[in-house]
C-alpha cells in the first residue's frame, strides 16, 4: 500500500510542475527583450513597450484570479485547476507563432492569466489536500519550483532563441494537465457541497486513517454540517452583490485579508518577481560588466533556488512566525549595506574595483530573502482563509497581488534609469521592512494547526484548544 505521504506528493507535484511554469513565464523577460532589442529581429520594442510587455502578465492575473475564484467555489479543486493552465498554454504557442507586438502582447496576457489563477488556487489545494505536518513543507516548495522555472529560462535562453524558448515552456504545463487527471477532488469542497461520503473517501485516500485524520475529518464535518444547517435563501443578483461586499464587515475576512495583503507587499518589494524579470540589467549594473551577467546571474539562481528548498526544510523545523521575521529583517539590513555600498562607489567615495563584494551581499539577501519573505507570503493564502471565504478571499487577494506585481513590473525600469540599482533597492528595502513590522503585530502562528483550527482563530481571535504557543495569543490590532 501506497503511504499517504507518498500520494500527497504525488497529487500536490501538479501544482510544484505548474509553478515551474510559471516562474518560466515570470523570467522569460530576461530572454524577449533583449531579443527584440537585437538590431536583426524582425520585431521592435523601445523602453515603453518592453515595460508593458513585462508588466503586462502582472495586470492580467486579476482576470485569472477572478475566474479561478468562480470555478473552484462552483466545479471543485480538480476541474478548476485544469481549466486554469489552459490559458497560459494558449499564450505560449500566441509567443511562438507572433509576427509582431500585438501576438507577443496577447501571449503574455494568457500567460499572466493562468499565473494570477493557479498561484492562489495552487496554494488553497496544497493546504486542503495536504497533512498539517507536511502542508509548510509542500507550499514552500511551491515557491522553490517558480524560482527552479526562472533559473531554467536563464539557462536555456543562453542557448535558445525565445521563440524555440516559448515551445520548451510547453512541457510543465502538460506534465501539471496529466497529473490532475489522477486527482481526487477536495475533500474540504465536497464537504462544503454537503457530499460527506465523498469527502471522507478523498480525505482516506490522501491522508490515511489515524486518530488525526479521524479526528480532523470529525471536526470538518461537524464545521460544514452546521454551517449548511442555516436556512438558504432564494437570494436575486443585488442581494448576492450585497452578500459579497457585506463580506468586508466580518472579522473572518478581514483578519486574513489584511495579512494578505501586507503579505503580498513584503513579496514583491524583495524582489521576488522584479530580479528574474532584469537580472541581466540588474547584475550588468551591479558589477559593471556586462559580458559576465549571465553567469552572475546564473549563480544567484542557484542560490535563490537551494534557498527556497532550504526554506521547505526550515519550515518543519522553525515556527512561521520566527522564520519569516528573522529573515525578513537581516535581509534588509544586508540590503541596505549592498545599497550603501554601491552608492559610495557611484560617487567616487571607494573604489569600483571590487564587482565581487555587491555580488556577495545581494547573494545574501536572496539567500534570506528566499527563506521566508517570498515562501511564506504565499503559503498563507493556503491557510488563513475560512472555507465559505476561500474563492472570494482568494480573488481579493490575488487582485491586490496581481496590481502589486504589475506595478513593480512596471516601474522597476524606470526605477533603475532614474535612482539606479542601489536607489531601487533602498526604497524596496525600506517598504519591506516597515510591512515586515506590520506583520510582527497582526500575524499568527499556524505551524501544524489543522485549517479548520486556523479558521476557528479568526473566529474567536484565538485557538480553540490547550496547546502552549506564545504566538497563538498574537492578537490581530485593526479597526473594525
Amino acid at each position: 500500500m501506497v503511504p499517504p505521504f507518498f500520494r500527497q506528493a504525488w497529487t500536490l507535484s501538479a501544482v510544484w510542475t505548474n509553478m515551474i511554469g510559471q516562474g518560466m513565464m515570470l523570467s522569460y523577460t530576461t530572454s524577449l527583450l533583449p531579443g527584440l532589442q537585437d538590431p536583426d529581429s524582425p520585431i521592435k520594442a523601445d523602453l515603453h513597450t518592453a515595460s508593458w510587455l513585462a508588466s503586462s502578465a502582472g495586470l492580467s492575473g486579476i482576470p485569472g484570479f477572478l475566474i479561478s475564484s468562480y470555478l473552484m467555489d462552483a466545479y471543485g479543486r480538480k476541474l478548476s485547476h485544469a481549466i486554469a493552465i489552459l490559458p497560459g498554454f494558449i499564450g505560449w504557442l500566441c509567443i511562438y507563432l507572433a509576427r509582431g507586438i500585438p501576438a507577443l502582447m496577447i501571449g503574455r496576457i494568457l500567460g499572466g492569466m493562468t499565473a494570477g489563477a493557479t498561484v492562489s488556487l495552487g496554494a488553497i489545494v496544497i493546504g486542503e489536500y495536504s497533512d498539517p505536518k507536511y502542508r509548510g513543507v509542500f507550499l514552500n516548495l511551491k515557491t522553490a519550483a517558480v524560482c527552479l522555472g526562472g533559473m531554467i529560462i536563464h539557462v536555456i535562453g543562453h542557448f535558445l532563441h525565445w521563440r524555440t524558448i516559448a515551445l520548451v515552456a510547453l512541457t510543465p504545463y502538460l506534465l501539471s494537465l496529466l497529473i490532475i487527471y489522477t486527482w481526487p477532488e477536495s475533500p474540504a469542497w465536497l464537504a462544503s457541497r454537503g457530499q460527506f461520503q465523498k469527502s471522507e473517501d478523498s480525505f482516506y485516500w490522501l491522508r490515511g486513517k489515524s486518530e488525526a485524520s479521524y479526528n480532523e475529518m470529525e471536526e470538518l464535518i461537524k464545521a460544514q454540517t452546521e454551517q449548511r444547517s442555516k436556512p438558504v435563501e432564494n437570494k436575486t443578483c443585488g442581494d448576492n452583490v450585497a452578500s459579497f461586499f457585506d463580506r468586508f464587515t466580518q472579522k473572518d475576512f478581514l483578519k486574513p485579508l489584511f495579512i494578505i495583503f501586507i503579505g503580498a507587499i513584503v513579496l514583491e518589494t524583495s524582489g521576488r518577481h522584479l530580479f528574474p524579470a532584469y537580472a541581466l540589467q540588474i547584475i550588468g549594473e551591479v558589477t559593471g560588466n556586462k559580458s559576465q551577467s549571465f553567469y552572475y546571474t546564473l549563480g544567484i539562481d542557484l542560490i535563490i533556488t537551494c534557498s527556497a528548498v532550504s526554506s521547505s526544510i526550515l519550515v518543519k523545523i522553525m515556527k512561521r512566525r520566527t522564520l519569516l521575521l528573522s529573515t525578513g529583517f537581516a535581509a534588509c539590513v544586508v540590503m541596505m549595506g549592498a545599497c550603501v555600498y554601491l552608492y559610495l562607489a557611484a560617487v567616487g567615495m571607494i573604489a569600483n574595483d571590487k564587482g565581487w563584494i555587491p555580488i556577495c551581499l545581494f547573494a545574501g539577501y536572496f539567500i534570506l530573502a528566499n527563506l521566508g519573505c517570498t515562501p511564506i507570503p504565499l503559503a498563507l493564502l493556503g491557510e488563513v482563509f475560512p472555507l465559505r471565504h476561500r474563492g472570494v478571499g482568494s480573488s481579493a487577494a490575488g487582485i491586490f497581488i496581481s496590481f502589486c506585481v504589475m506595478a513593480g513590473l512596471q516601474v522597476t525600469p524606470y526605477l533603475l534609469i532614474h535612482l539606479k540599482v542601489y536607489g531601487t533597492f533602498a526604497v524596496f528595502a525600506g517598504v519591506m521592512g516597515l510591512s515586515l513590522l506590520v506583520l510582527y503585530f497582526i500575524l499568527p502562528e499556524t505551524k501544524d494547526r489543522t485549517l479548520q483550527e486556523i479558521e476557528d482563530y479568526f473566529n474567536y481571535g484565538k485557538f480553540k484548544d490547550n496547546k502552549v504557543d506564545d504566538d497563538a495569543e498574537v492578537k490581530i490590532k485593526m479597526v473594525k
